[in-house]
């Protein structure tokens, strides 16, 4: 996973329309991998609920190609986003335009 998710990664933010330059950044800042349990209990909820959203989504057609499923999975509200966007794909572009992940 540590080799297989940075890649994935990428094709989804320049899927998103995220600049290559900050792509590249993201890529280098995730050459340490570390593996460790949340703290936040919403965070596997959140994820076994995407999960779940994705097997029904996969049943189409067209949701057979991972990056296509990410960016459906990305327009769908996410309670742990409650401060500020719930759409994961506008809180990326918000969070990328604001500069806090920069």
């Amino acid at each position: 996973m540590a080799t297989r998710f940075p890649r994935f990664l990428a094709h989804v933010l320049a899927a998103h329309g995220i600049q290559p330059s900050f792509i590249e950044q993201e890529l280098l800042h995730m050459q340490d991998v570390r593996y460790t349990k949340t703290t936040n209990r919403s965070v596997v909820g959140i994820m076994t609920q995407f999960c779940q959203f994705a097997e029904g989504y996969r049943g189409s057609d067209e949701m057979n190609d991972l990056v296509a499923l990410s960016i459906r999975l990305a327009r769908i509200p996410c309670g742990p986003l409650y401060r500020g966007p719930v759409f994961p794909d506008k809180a990326l572009r918000e969070l990328i335009g604001s500069g806090s992940l920069q």
